[in-house]
């Protein structure tokens, strides 16, 4: 036990000291599910969490094919000729078969992967939903502790379960493409109300003028949404940009900066993340409680035989879970 503290505070202050290996081994610790490597973890996050560097979190969703990793680079390019450090958490959609990455972020990012101000961390989905990978928390975690300023966070892709990055990030980037208004039917209103900044890319070219058409369509339908208490006058925005061309990338920026100044001024900014703090310490209590009837011999069978009678229709689903639950209670 001592040596795996000893072992654990050495990592946490070669993280303080900026140290990409250490970061890149730490997030692989974190993203371990053996038991030994989560006590470890969880030591490490511990060790770590008076560091006091805050970075600002940009959850970034992305319809296919819109040019996310494209747009990704050119803003970390941009942040990092500004002289900030950028951390970036692609999660990649998984393999059904064998669980891992069946893409590759760092292997279409090559400007910013060689960049030492930039480090990019792809990690498979895997079995989780809501666009981001089971322990990208914890990842983003460390990546402030390692004195990044700015940490972006890349979704999966548009769908209904994408809302759980709004658990991890400070502001929400929505990047679509140039299109008509029956593309706009397709993007999922519950996404449109997350978003802090609807970017519209590939402004440019044969392109420019459908995507001045698809911002204003966008802003018009973002004037119809409730104003948000988190929201200063303006805001959420649609804009145009181009990842090739770098235009409106500054822009996008700046209104980024700006609506987390209000936030933080505002005092929203600290009551959101005590709240997201709140809400993750609920999810761990309830994955903690699942992996334990997961675990244990007995619950094992008796689920294994409960669901056995709702196969034969012998039980109802709602009634065989009702058994279940007063057998746990008792």
């Amino acid at each position: 036990m001592a040596a795996q503290a000893q072992g654990s505070d050495d990592l946490a202050a070669r993280i303080l000291a900026g140290e990409r290996r250490a970061l890149a081994r730490a997030v692989t610790l974190v993203e371990s599910t053996r038991a030994d490597h989560r006590a470890q973890a969880t030591a490490l996050i511990e060790t770590l969490r008076t560091h006091g560097n805050q970075a600002l979190r940009i959850g970034l969703s992305g319809t296919p094919g819109v040019g996310k990793s494209t747009f990704i680079e050119a803003f970390g390019m941009a942040l990092v000729g500004a002289g900030l450090k950028v951390a970036v958490l692609a999660v990649d959609p998984s393999s059904a078969r064998s669980g891992g990455s069946i893409l590759g972020d760092k292997t279409r990012m090559e400007l910013l992967s060689r960049e030492p101000a930039a480090f990019i961390r792809p990690s498979p989905s895997a079995t989780h939903l809501g666009g981001i990978a089971r322990r990208t928390r914890e990842a983003v975690a460390l990546c402030e502790a390692a004195g990044f300023d700015v940490v972006l966070i890349e979704t999966v892709g548009v769908g209904q379960s994408e809302t759980m990055v709004a658990e991890i990030c400070d502001l929400f980037v929505l990047l679509l493409a140039p299109a008509g208004g029956d593309e706009l039917q397709g993007v999922k209103r519950g996404i449109m109300e997350m978003a802090d900044l609807i970017l519209v890319n590939k402004a440019d070219g044969d392109l420019k003028a459908a995507a001045t058409r698809t911002v204003a369509d966008y802003a018009g339908a973002l004037r119809l949404l409730r104003k948000r208490p988190q929201d200063p006058e303006g805001f959420p925005k649609a804009l145009p940009v181009s990842a090739m061309t770098g235009d409106g990338i500054a822009g996008a920026w700046d209104e980024m900066q700006a609506l987390a100044r209000w936030r933080k001024q505002s005092g929203w900014w600290d009551r959101r993340r005590a709240a997201q703090a709140a809400h993750w310490f609920d999810q761990e209590v309830r994955g903690g409680l699942l992996a334990r009837l997961h675990d244990d011999p007995a619950i094992k069978s008796a689920m294994a035989a409960m669901a056995g009678q709702v196969a034969a229709g012998a039980l109802t689903p709602d009634a065989a879970a009702a058994e279940m639950l007063d057998r746990l209670k008792g």
